[in-house]
């Protein structure tokens, strides 16, 4: 003997695995995320590592005009912090206008300021190592947001001297 709690539970459990079932199935569902893989990362499926070959090699294409001359570059960008005028060293390795490094040589005017530089340093790299120079907007790192101003004037300045 069932209760009707019991029969809106189970038919609630069958119409929630009818539903997962069915988005399951659904070809479509994969096929974005498929092609914004990069190539060799989706285990080697010679399926679906066609259309992301041929997406890519798309995007590589544009990608393979450089806009950015190869090589190391170096900055100091100022911000103000509420010390007064501030500066913080940059030092980027480009290549195929992507950053491969970054060093940061910090100028502090006063204890506050060394403190967050350094934090700055210690966690810029995970930030933007891999990445395009054009898509470099650093806001807020490891707790540091006002050197991060200083950050991107430097950035400025290196894609100048990179072109």
């Amino acid at each position: 003997m069932t209760t009707p709690l019991r029969k809106s539970l189970y038919a609630g459990v069958a119409g929630l695995s009818l539903i997962g079932a069915v988005a399951a199935c659904a070809p479509s569902a994969q096929s974005p995320s498929t092609e914004s893989t990069p190539a060799g990362e989706n285990g080697g499926q010679a399926s679906t590592s066609s259309p992301t070959t041929s997406s890519t090699a798309s995007g590589s294409t544009a990608a393979a005009t450089t806009t950015y001359k190869d090589g190391t570059y170096s900055a100091d960008g100022t911000y103000t912090s509420p010390n007064g005028q501030e500066t913080v060293g940059v030092e980027l390795t480009l290549a195929g206008d992507t950053v491969s490094a970054v060093n940061i040589t910090v100028h502090p005017s006063n204890p506050n300021t060394k403190k967050f530089q350094g934090e700055f340093a210690g966690g810029i790299s995970a930030q933007i190592v891999g990445k395009s120079i054009d898509e470099l907007n650093v806001s807020k790192v490891a707790g540091s947001s006002l050197t991060s101003g200083g950050f991107n004037d430097a950035v400025e300045q290196i894609k100048s001297q990179a072109k």
